[in-house]
């Protein structure tokens, strides 16, 4: 009743807002499919031992009794051939591709779009040239390529999977908001603020910034799906999360090699990851149609 009334009444201008984006986002029900399935998803994620029907198969486990069962009411989505539970072991891989997504975005985002406002405000300069040509190299090299090499160089493991993919997935940020603040330059508030003397970073992050969070917002959420995908093949080659930790894309790997017999093994970690991208990929539609709403 509370939610219907603050939709009904809203008690500031704020408010108003918010309600109208919430019933246009609403509005667009493969959009809000998306919101709940990645809800859904980072509730499993955050409460995977609470939810986990065996919280133990996450980890070293062994118990070859069980091993190879197909999907059964004791076991759901079956178990491997340590006769570990597989959906207890999603669960936790789970949370795993969630955390190394969310961790890639910490460390990217904030580099590329700095870098990014840096260069579009400093236009036609060195500083311009300087950093774009920097950023059109990285860009020349496909991002799986250069996160692979870069994982490589160092102890395989969770934080360095992330550290190789965001090392590829930053200039993709840093060219958006260099097109964002290029034609954010132009407008007549921004060359107001400048003949006033503000000073340049108040310029940028008071005047500009503001103004390219929602692009930039959007392009994480539509990312987010992709830097899963690259995770999973990282996990997949061996240069991810390594075992026994659970891993999605390491569980398909694992499980491609008893295709066709033991077909549960690889096929529902390979769902997992179909549904986390579907559902970030529906959410960030959602979003970039709102905010080009917004906008016009």
């Amino acid at each position: 009743m509370r939610i219907l009334k603050w939709l009904k009444k809203p008690a500031s201008p704020r408010a108003e807002r918010l309600r109208r984006q919430w019933i246009k986002f609403a509005s667009n029900r493969l959009s809000l499919l998306g919101l709940v399935v990645v809800i859904a998803l980072a509730l499993i994620a955050i409460f995977a031992p609470q939810m986990s029907p065996y919280p133990k198969h996450s980890g070293l486990y062994l118990d070859f009794a069980s091993a190879n069962q197909p999907p059964s009411w004791q076991h759901l989505a079956g178990t491997d051939e340590y006769g570990r539970d597989i959906l207890s072991r999603m669960f936790y891989g789970l949370r795993v591709s969630l955390g190394i997504g969310g961790l890639v975005l910490a460390i990217g985002v904030p580099i590329g779009v700095l870098l990014g406002l840096i260069a579009g405000y400093n236009r036609n300069t060195w500083i311009d040239t300087a950093i774009m040509r920097f950023t059109d190299l990285f860009m020349a090299i496909p991002p799986l390529i250069l996160a692979l090499v870069v994982a490589a160089m160092f102890t395989p493991g969770y934080f360095f999977a992330a550290v190789g993919i965001a090392t590829a997935w930053w200039p993709w940020y840093t060219r958006l908001t260099y097109s964002i603040v290029r034609s954010l330059s132009n407008e007549m508030y921004v060359t107001y603020t400048e003949l006033s003397g503000a000073r340049t970073r108040h310029i940028i992050l008071k005047e500009i910034l503001p103004n390219a969070v929602s692009p930039i917002f959007t392009k994480m959420s539509l990312d987010m799906g992709m830097i899963i995908i690259i995770a999973s093949t990282m996990s997949f080659v061996g240069l991810g999360v390594q075992p026994p930790a659970p891993s999605l894309g390491s569980m398909v790997s694992n499980g491609i090699k008893y295709l066709p017999e033991l077909w549960w093994i690889p096929i529902f970690p390979a769902l997992m990851v179909v549904l986390i991208v579907l559902g970030f990929n529906l959410l960030g539609d959602g979003l970039r149609d709102l905010f080009a709403i917004e906008e016009f």
